[in-house]
């Protein structure tokens, strides 16, 4: 995403947070009073969207000076960001920054452990995260498995082919779907969703870069890689374990040999990291650095 698309995305956010105007604030608060604020972690965590809160406060024109930064582990506590300027504005910015770095930072998070436990049994498996975000939030979700170390897979439907079940069915065969691909486009990586060790192996004849083993479970994921190898096709080809993988069965299917491992939890199913804004004081006209 542009730095220009980013910025406006973030303009619909604090327009929706906002509404017709803070009535608390603008009631309570003068519109020259000035402030200093930090934003706190409530929870340990891994640390993303630093970047994303502190265009969120630039945006409504306070300083920010950026103390943590993205993919740092954090404590309860710690100070992320130091914030300066109308008081009014700092409030106005707050929940659309702490709502953006609490979804990543959980999200990062998740994802770590997920490495962390993938890593102990196949240290060269990559984690990816699927398209299974919430809506118009798949770039900070994707970002967010990124910072921790994990790959984000397809942004977009453009960005690969993956021939899914549902496709299979309006083709019709694993066999002629590649090979349609192949005569119409004729170059770029093509990956096939398989749910069983014979699906796989056609996948891979038929000239798949990546195959998909959906749902499996590490026992026919190792019957799958058998079959490759006594065809010769084992190297050919990158498999990629998916469906159902959580911290609790990742290390499992990371031991079996695959390339890669996608899941939707730490998308779907991580809790936020726990963060909050605390004014420190009143201030006159001080400025902090703006962020780097």
């Amino acid at each position: 995403m542009t730095e220009e698309n980013l910025r406006k995305k973030i303009r619909e956010m604090l327009a929706e947070d906002l509404g017709r105007g803070d009535v608390t604030s603008n009631t309570l608060i003068s519109p020259r009073l000035r402030a200093r604020a930090e934003v706190i972690s409530k929870q340990e965590g891994v640390l993303a969207g630093v970047r994303e809160a502190a265009m969120v406060f630039q945006e409504v024109g306070v300083s920010v000076k950026i103390v943590r930064r993205d993919g740092e582990r954090i404590a309860p506590g710690e100070v992320i960001l130091k914030l300066e300027g109308p008081a009014r504005k700092i409030l106005s910015a707050e929940r659309v920054a702490l709502n953006l770095m609490m979804r990543m930072s959980g999200i990062a998070t998740a994802t770590r452990e997920l490495i962390d436990r993938a890593r102990k049994e196949n240290p060269r498996v990559t984690v990816a995260a699927t398209r299974k975000t919430v809506p118009l939030l798949r770039y900070f979700d994707k970002r967010a498995v990124a910072v921790a170390g994990g790959s984000p897979h397809r942004f977009d439907l453009s960005d690969q082919v993956l021939i899914k079940d549902n496709h299979l069915k309006l083709v019709g065969s694993i066999t002629a779907a590649v090979r349609k691909f192949k005569q119409r486009v004729g170059s770029g990586k093509i990956e096939v969703e398989t749910t069983s060790p014979e699906e796989a192996l056609e996948a891979a004849r038929a000239g798949a870069d990546i195959v998909m083993l959906d749902n499996m479970t590490p026992e026919q994921i190792a019957r799958t890689i058998k079959m490759l190898e006594e065809a010769g096709l084992r190297k050919r080809v990158s498999l990629e374990a998916s469906g159902g993988i959580t911290p609790d069965n990742i290390a499992e299917y990371a031991a079996t040999g695959v390339d890669i491992i996608s899941t939707s939890y730490m998308t779907m199913r991580s809790p936020a990291i726990d963060m909050a804004l605390k004014i420190k004081e009143a201030v006159r006209s001080e400025r902090l650095g703006r962020a780097k």
